[in-house]
């Protein structure tokens, strides 16, 4: 498992070493991500210290594997636009090099891609006049005025938003997204060359739980929310609050991997793994808020807004409860309970 020391990966290691099976992490403990070595790491777990780009590593982390999990990369949008290279470098050339390694080593078994529902860009829109309809980047003027909503690119009214399948096209609105897909598109192409391996790509939604990482522009919005609260801070809305997203605990995230690791698949593919139930980020910031107590400071809308940013994507969960035979568990309320108090990284 590439990765296996960061948010996702480490929970399932945990889960995967529960189960009785061998794990082997090899993690680059980016300093983005990581301070240090973290302190929940499993100590039934095997861990190579070092980059995916490393073919020597690969080999000697990945010998006599039945099943590799791609967990590592940077996330996030981070600052921007001056982090393409270092997401480039991370993400694309650490799958490069992670699948050269495995061809020379002739791998031929289950792979699974930690992918990311950015790569939908804004998500599945209709159009009361021309039904569903793809949603174009929305117009800097009119962000600058307050129109938040995706319009109709035919007759210019408010679209509404729907949920998005797997076979929605893919429309990468920034830089993260845009090397999500390449990881999507290199596993497949490493999975047609080699007869026998079957590859998975989750598409992960928003995951939240214990061991994000805080106070970083590299972690996700329920991260950002949490870590102002504990400084005393209202969590800070762009926009108006009202982005709709699909919050998922990190325990179910680590659960859909186990599933697609070990379960029977009709075909290499890609899944939504999400809750199935989407919140608007004001929401998720109001429900944090509320576990905090009482006396916690409540969601200010500042307005204001990031290119990079998508306004709607919720997705359907239905393939992966069809075909993994997953569904999420931890509800929303709970889990943001849960969250205010968790240990983060």
């Amino acid at each position: 498992m590439t990765g296996g020391a960061g948010f996702v990966g480490s929970h399932l290691v945990d889960l995967l070493v529960a189960e009785g099976h061998e794990v082997v992490v090899l993690d680059l403990c980016l300093p983005d991500a990581h301070d240090r070595r973290p302190d929940y790491l499993n100590p039934a777990a095997e861990y190579v210290w070092g980059d995916c780009a490393d073919a020597g590593l690969v080999a000697d982390a990945a010998r006599g594997c039945e099943a590799v999990s791609h967990q590592a990369a940077m996330v996030g949008l981070g600052v921007d636009f001056a982090d393409v290279g270092t997401y480039c470098r991370h993400n694309d050339l650490g799958t490069a090099g992670l699948l050269g390694a495995l061809h020379d080593q002739g791998f031929r078994g289950r792979l699974v891609l930690a992918s990311s529902m950015v790569v939908y860009g804004e998500g599945r829109y209709a159009c009361p006049t021309h039904g569903t309809t793809p949603a174009p980047p929305r117009r800097v003027d009119d962000l600058d005025r307050g129109r938040w909503e995706p319009r109709c690119p035919r007759c210019d009214a408010p679209l509404a938003p729907d949920t998005v399948p797997e076979d929605a096209p893919a429309d990468p609105r920034n830089v993260y997204a845009a090397t999500k897909l390449h990881q999507e598109h290199l596993v497949a192409c490493f999975e047609r060359e080699h007869p026998g391996t079957t590859a998975i790509a989750l598409r992960y939604h928003n995951v939240y739980g214990p061991r994000m990482p805080r106070d970083t522009p590299y972690a996700g919005v329920a991260s950002i929310f949490r870590s102002a609260l504990e400084r005393g801070e209202a969590p800070r809305l762009f926009e108006d609050g009202g982005q709709r997203r699909d919050f998922v605990h990190v325990h179910d995230v680590a659960r859909a991997n186990r599933a697609a690791l070990t379960a029977p698949v009709p075909a290499s593919r890609a899944f939504n793994v999400a809750s199935g139930s989407p919140h608007t980020v004001g929401e998720m910031a109001g429900a944090l808020a509320a576990a905090f107590g009482p006396d916690a400071p409540g969601p200010e809308v500042v307005g204001g807004y990031r290119l990079g940013d998508v306004r709607h994507v919720v997705a359907s969960p239905e393939r992966a409860a069809d075909e993994l035979g997953y569904r999420a568990t931890v509800g929303f309320d709970e889990g943001m309970r849960e969250f205010a108090a968790a240990p983060l990284r």
